[in-house]
């Protein structure tokens, strides 16, 4: 797939996440590996309003912000990169800042395996991490350390971020994390939610290995 077209699965992407009430405004950012290069979302850039040449450049190895195009990168570009540089199977990456798993993360609660679909993410959690300020190398490092060994995870009084082998699966991962923290909410709220055993979650997520959305070429 040419970089054009992935600029254009970005910006779907983003309007996506904002139909689906995932993300609105310019809240949140999606990102894709290209080669030795990452395609980032711009800084303060509506999703109605982005455009596939809008789509900041960015070199894997650089560690300084280093871009090419008309905007910025979004603020959060740091831990885009260093996702990136710590998963080879990952190639996207999305942060939300959706409305339930953002309530989670500021309770600072990680979601436990109250329904099977938490397999989507690799074991029984879907952790969340400690609290650092936005675009910094400590919220990055906390990002990274949760998502060592699970593919979501929430930020403390802040969002959630999901990765994906491609957007589709990130997207995909989008969705059931927010599903997941609104069951895990409102079943807190009616009372104390049954949490399935871990060997049942693990035995799913080898199952899971071949589940979800597959490649447009598959």
């Amino acid at each position: 797939m040419t970089q054009a077209a992935r600029r254009g699965e970005i910006v779907a992407g983003a309007l996506e996440l904002e139909r689906l009430g995932l993300n609105h405004g310019s809240a949140g950012n999606l990102s894709l590996r290209v080669g030795e290069a990452v395609l980032v979302t711009p800084s303060g850039v509506p999703a109605r309003e982005l455009r596939p040449e809008m789509i900041a450049v960015m070199p894997l190895a650089d560690e300084n912000g280093a871009f090419e195009g008309p905007f910025p990168p979004s603020s959060e570009w740091r831990f885009h990169l260093d996702v990136y540089r710590a998963r080879s199977d990952v190639n996207a990456v999305v942060h939300m800042h959706s409305t339930y798993a953002t309530t989670l993360a500021t309770l600072r609660r990680p979601i436990p395996a109250v329904h099977y679909m938490i397999a989507a993410f690799g074991g029984p959690t879907v952790p969340c991490v400690g609290y650092a300020s936005y675009g910094t190398p400590e919220l990055s490092e906390l990002v990274v350390g949760g998502l060592k060994d699970r593919d979501g995870a929430l930020l403390a009084n802040h969002g959630a971020i999901v990765v994906g082998a491609d957007m589709r699966r990130a997207l995909w991962r989008a969705v059931e994390l927010e599903a997941l923290a609104q069951v895990y909410y409102l079943g807190a709220m009616a009372g104390a939610p049954v949490v399935l055993p871990d060997d049942e979650i693990w035995r799913t997520v080898e199952r899971f290995r071949s589940y979800g959305p597959r490649a447009s070429s598959e």
